[in-house]
């Protein structure tokens, strides 16, 4: 069985661009290898928007070195990259964004959000790259709810989605460049479910509602992340009651982070090159 190494959480709340109101659950810049392949999640929301006929959301910024994951729970988000790829995502859908060598994109909510403002909740997880991918081309995968498989938990606990990797047999539509699981579970009130996880895979719950207790004596609740050991293959979780909890999983990619904003790459010379590179215009591929 995983043993439990903490429990992470950020009470504070700040905003990226006008749109996105977030909370940094855990990063790279905190826990180092401790979370490898996953360099940072921000958890945006719960927040309530007023209807507007303004763009919110963030401008035109550029990524390097990594992978984005953006997971909608409520609301819509519309992006747009400079490879040309991008679409509009709202509850279930998941856009995968793949920055590698260089990309330029835009979060936005989407016009008809916008109009209407309403609840919104969402997920980014950074994922990292290996050295030898970083500076591959720039990629994109619109994920919607309909792709994303759906299995039954035993007991009736509940349900999840398979985004990434493999769960109870059943494999998610995400293409990623190392082992990972990305899953989104749903427990249902009083269940109680033993997730196995891969053996020495750096693994994480995090709730993003509702309350659990985590391996028969660990409390989480609302915007807490619990780390596990990356020995043991499996850890029983007990919902207080209806609960929603993404569960991450990876191999443990054993290079050396370096990270400055929007780029992570393995030395302070690859971020003095991609901070030359953007500033020069040369980061990033425009599409025709």
């Amino acid at each position: 069985m995983k043993t439990i190494l903490g429990t992470y959480s950020n009470p504070n709340q700040h905003w990226v661009g006008d749109g996105f109101p977030v909370r940094s659950l855990f990063s790279y810049n905190s826990l180092g290898g401790q979370v490898s392949p996953f360099l940072l999640l921000d958890y945006a929301g719960p927040y309530n928007f007023a209807p507007t006929t303004d763009r919110r959301g963030v401008g035109q910024h550029p990524h390097r070195g990594f992978e984005t994951v953006t997971i909608v729970y409520d609301g819509e988000v519309e992006h747009k990259d400079s490879t040309g790829n991008g679409g509009i995502i709202g509850p279930g859908d998941v856009q995968w964004m793949t920055a590698a060598g260089g990309i330029l994109h835009e979060e936005y909510h989407s016009p008809a959000f916008g109009k209407t403002g309403g609840p919104f909740r969402m997920v980014q997880l950074w994922v990292n790259l290996p050295a030898k991918d970083k500076m591959a081309p720039g990629g994109y995968q619109g994920i919607t709810a309909a792709d994303i498989p759906t299995v039954e938990l035993p007991g009736g606990a509940g349900l999840g989605r398979v985004i990434a990797g493999e769960m109870l047999g059943v494999k998610g539509p995400a293409r990623t460049f190392t082992p990972i699981n990305v899953w989104d579970v749903r427990l249902n009130r009083d269940a109680d479910v033993t997730l196995d996880l891969p053996e020495g895979h750096t693994a994480m719950l995090v709730v993003l509602a509702g309350h659990v207790t985590v391996g028969g004596s660990e409390e989480a609740g609302e915007a807490e992340m619990v780390l596990l050991s990356r020995e043991g293959g499996s850890i029983p979780i007990h919902a207080n009651g209806d609960a929603t909890i993404l569960v991450l999983t990876g191999a443990p990619i054993d290079e050396p982070i370096v990270g400055y904003g929007p780029f992570v790459m393995n030395s302070e010379a690859e971020i003095r090159q991609a901070i030359d590179d953007f500033n020069n215009g040369r980061l990033a591929p425009v599409a025709a």
